[in-house]
């Protein structure tokens, strides 16, 4: 055994082990009081860089979903007034309905007119004044607003509000010019004549090429084929209800309606035939040609308006026609729910028996009273036939703007009134007029594809707060997730930490007993030297 007295190595060994555990008890102390694993870069320096960028992008998230937050509320107000608006188009639509109503006066359709206005008033003033935080929500300028949500660049989504001003609520509409009544078509032997205005020729329905669908017709709207149902005639009805059956169309929010009602433009008299004369009177509904009524009037027979109207609806009713007939004021009325009205006359008288005179003005509201079938009894066999027309009014209507192609069977000559190609013509809540019944039928077409427009706009906002929702819920659960991410990097396991200092307190306790061990070592030289 070697005594030195000079230099001590094990006390100066034992010494700094002392440090060493000092040091690292005193970083674990630190951990545990502050809770954090990372004290500086010297502790974990690629740690320390991982969990500062995981911070960074925690805080974006977190400002993101501040961001989505703050646009959810703006669309919330926009949302609850559009709702409000949309209500009070209903109100309009229920007014409307009610001016339609031919027992209201004038007064009363003044006094709703009245109420109407103020509603679109108010509605002018939630669409202009509907703002957050100074920014104008319905008006159309809020348009292409950005919402940032994400932690990154360009991580962003854009919302609009179209306007839902009352001057840009209405409908984008075409309305044919109908209803329209021709005499279209006449023919007659030697000894009989007929009076309408028109070239002789043959056909039932239409003369020539016009008010029939033919080909290289057009009827398009929106680009898109409406005119499947038209086989003959030029028939609103089947254009609406090629319209209003596209998926297409509906899904740009275009519909369609049609409507016909003809009243005689002569009072009826009473067809009343002798010996060798006699009457057929065809109908034919939509655009068909076939006839789907015959009346027919033999020999020594008599033809009341009475007898006229019971027959029509009879066979209407039996080969399923939409086709009513009804007396007013000694007038016949033909109404049907928008298909074309044909009626084809004819006459006929064997020789020396007279004359048989049929005025057509007394089954259709024609544009001349002298519209005339007759046949002279001057020849065997003397006859006539004359026809005449009669298109619906074809009504389409849009929540946007649309085009259309009804080239060959348009114009006043040929069927529904109309250029032949163009465009729709915009409509707002302002042009409502319900003081007739026509306006007031016209106002609900407007307040109806108005309301369309109102509920798209809503439910547009709605699934924009959804998708904001949806965004923040998501990155909610990626904030946490990001959060936790750095935590484990970051943060003090105190039950980890709480063991290790708990070492490294033993070791300062047992490393403070050798260093006096140590420091005693040298006193056995005493020993020795006694």
């Amino acid at each position: 055994m070697a005594l030195r007295i000079n230099f001590n190595a094990e006390s100066t060994v034992t010494h700094t082990a002392l440090l060493r555990n000092e040091r690292a008890m005193n970083k674990s102390l630190l951990r545990i009081s502050t809770g954090q694993r990372i004290l500086s870069a010297a502790d974990d320096a690629a740690g320390l860089f991982i969990s500062d960028q995981l911070s960074v992008v925690a805080a974006a998230l977190e400002q993101g979903n501040r961001n989505i937050q703050t646009g959810i509320s703006a669309l919330q107000i926009a949302e609850t007034n559009v709702g409000q608006i949309f209500e009070k188009l209903q109100t309009i639509y229920t007014k409307a309905q009610s001016a339609a109503n031919d027992i209201n006066d004038p007064n009363a359709r003044s006094a709703i007119q009245r109420d109407i206005q103020n509603i679109i008033d108010a509605i002018q003033k939630l669409g202009t004044d509907t703002e957050y935080n100074g920014i104008k929500l319905l008006d159309g300028t809020f348009s292409d607003k950005v919402i940032h949500y994400g932690a990154r660049a360009e991580q962003t989504i854009t919302v609009g509000i179209e306007s839902v001003k009352a001057n840009d609520l209405g409908a984008n509409m075409v309305i044919g010019g109908g209803p329209l009544s021709y005499a279209v078509a006449a023919s007659a032997v030697a000894g009989s004549s007929v009076n309408n205005g028109y070239t002789a020729t043959t056909g039932a329905v239409v003369t020539g090429t016009a008010w029939r669908y033919d080909t290289g017709d057009q009827a398009t709207v929106a680009g898109i084929n409406v005119g499947g149902q038209l086989v003959f005639a030029v028939d609103a009805k089947a254009i609406a209800n090629g319209i209003n059956s596209s998926t297409t169309l509906q899904n740009l929010g275009i519909t369609a309606r049609a409507t016909n009602s003809s009243t005689a433009t002569a009072e009826w008299t009473d067809i009343q035939t002798s010996t060798g004369q006699s009457v057929t009177i065809k109908f034919f509904v939509g655009s068909d040609s076939t006839a789907d009524i015959t009346v027919t009037v033999g020999e020594n027979s008599v033809l009341t308006l009475t007898d006229l109207v019971t027959k029509i609806n009879t066979q209407a009713s039996a080969n399923n026609k939409n086709i009513t007939a009804k007396i007013e004021s000694g007038k016949l009325v033909l109404v049907t729910e928008g298909e074309t009205i044909g009626l084809e006359v004819s006459v006929s008288a064997a020789a020396s028996y007279g004359t048989v005179t049929v005025n057509m003005a007394q089954f259709m509201g024609l544009s001349a009273a002298t519209v005339n079938v007759l046949a002279n009894a001057g020849t065997a066999g003397a006859s006539a036939t004359g026809s005449a027309i009669r298109v619906g009014k074809l009504v389409i209507m849009g929540v946007d703007d649309f085009t259309y192609n009804f080239t060959g069977i348009s114009t006043a000559s040929e069927g529904l009134g109309v250029a032949p190609t163009g465009g729709s013509t915009f409509k707002n809540l302002y042009s409502i007029d319900v003081t007739n019944n026509p306006n007031a039928e016209l106002a609900l077409d407007i307040v109806k594809t108005a309301l369309q427009k109102t509920d798209k706009i809503r439910t547009q906002i709605g699934s924009v707060i959804n998708n904001l929702q949806a965004i923040w819920d998501g990155q909610k659960a990626s904030y946490d997730n990001t959060k936790e991410a750095e935590n484990i990097i970051r943060n003090t396991d105190f039950a980890a930490e709480m063991s290790n200092f708990v070492t490294m307190q033993i070791r300062m306790q047992s490393g403070v007993a050798m260093l006096a061990q140590a420091n005693a070592l040298p006193q056995l030289v005493l020993q020795l030297l006694r």
